[in-house]
């Protein structure tokens, strides 16, 4: 019998950051760079109040939180598309505009769902060095062709924790061909404070070739609902609009990120207690000599070459002890880990079974 056969389809499965242990035995998830504190109680509060009427679609527009979005970011409203988590931004636009042999550009290290999506509609993948573990501008503009169709970067990157000053990516955009898309995953932010960066949508707003992403993953601790949104020119949008599916944000969804984001009180407790808790990481990962960079984000990766026992080990030993971690393999960065900052509780666990890992 003759049966259905799909396309060939060349691009890796995303494995996310399970640990080989069942799920039972893992106590503190620090894999998968989720908030320290949670969501808002009061994000909680409206999911709870939308979840009453579950029989009634979602607007598939999402009008309301869209107003809600261009309200606190003085945006127009008409420029953003709503989707479930950023990744489905990412999907929508190799969707909608990468055709079989263009090329893409990503980081050396960079978030693997960028080149999954590229590789489905056929391009070609081009990772461009980084120093020091931080993109660089210069080797991005070395690997541009005129088969360069899109620039993928994030800024802050993951999972480097490292970022690109505010000079620098607008020199990239500068020196990119007009018709060349550049995306700006601003994933993590919220986060950074430094007197040398921007944000990508404060950079890029007025801009008609660059598409900037955000989420409610990271900070606004809504990783389980899957909301993150896209801003660019009314002709990028639309284009996406056309594909995209309908009813793709639920409706408790919807309203719970409204509120988290009107919730300036709870973001900045989120964002104090990461800063707090960066700084002590870092301290106490030096004292044991194992190499970590000074993350900007809320998370820290760490490298064991230092040291005398693996990454490898050092996964496994955290895993019996109820602790997942990511392992950076899958992302080509040898004998690392990376670590999500938690909340004080999970990091002062952390810290007291990698003491007891390293004998100090």
């Amino acid at each position: 019998m003759r049966l259905p056969k799909p396309k060939k389809i060349i691009a890796p499965k995303y494995v996310a950051g399970l640990s080989l242990f069942k799920r039972k035995r893992v106590k503190i998830k620090l894999s998968a760079n989720e908030s320290a504190l949670g969501p808002s109680p009061k994000a909680i509060k409206e999911y709870n109040k939308a979840s009453k009427n579950f029989k009634r679609y979602p607007d598939t527009n999402g009008t309301f939180l869209r107003k809600v979005i261009a309200n606190k970011f003085k945006i127009d409203k008409n420029r953003i598309i709503l989707g479930s988590g950023s990744d489905q931004i990412f999907e929508l636009v190799c969707n909608a505009f990468i055709k079989k042999n263009d090329e893409v550009i990503v980081p050396k290290y960079s978030f693997i769902i960028y080149r999954i999506y590229s590789k489905i509609n056929g391009a070609k993948i081009i990772y461009a060095k980084e120093k020091n573990f931080t993109i660089s501008v210069k080797s991005i503009l070395s690997k541009v062709t005129r088969k360069t169709k899109i620039v993928f970067l994030a800024n802050p990157n993951n999972p480097t924790g490292t970022y690109i000053p505010k000079k620098e990516l607008i020199y990239l955009r500068k020196k990119l061909r007009s018709n060349i898309l550049l995306v700006v995953d601003d994933a993590y932010f919220e986060y950074l404070k430094q007197k040398d960066y921007l944000s990508g949508l404060r950079l890029f707003s007025r801009d008609k070739n660059v598409l900037v992403t955000r989420t409610f993953s990271k900070a606004y601790g809504l990783a389980g609902l899957r909301v993150g949104w896209g801003y660019a020119s009314k002709e990028i949008i639309n284009t996406l609009n056309k594909i995209k599916p309908p009813f793709n944000v639920n409706r408790p969804a919807l309203f719970a990120a409204a509120a988290a984001i009107r919730d300036t009180v709870w973001l900045k407790k989120e964002v104090n207690h990461i800063s707090k808790w960066n700084k002590i990481l870092f301290k106490k990962f030096k004292e044991m000599k194992i190499a970590t960079n000074e993350s900007k984000t809320n998370f820290l990766l760490l490298n064991f070459d230092r040291v005398n026992i693996s990454s490898k080990k050092v996964f496994q030993k955290l895993g019996n002890a109820g602790i997942l971690v990511r392992a950076m393999n899958v992302y080509g960065i040898k004998n690392s880990l990376r670590i999500t900052i938690g909340n004080s509780k999970e990091n002062k666990k952390l810290i007291s079974i990698f003491r007891k890992i390293f004998n100090v």
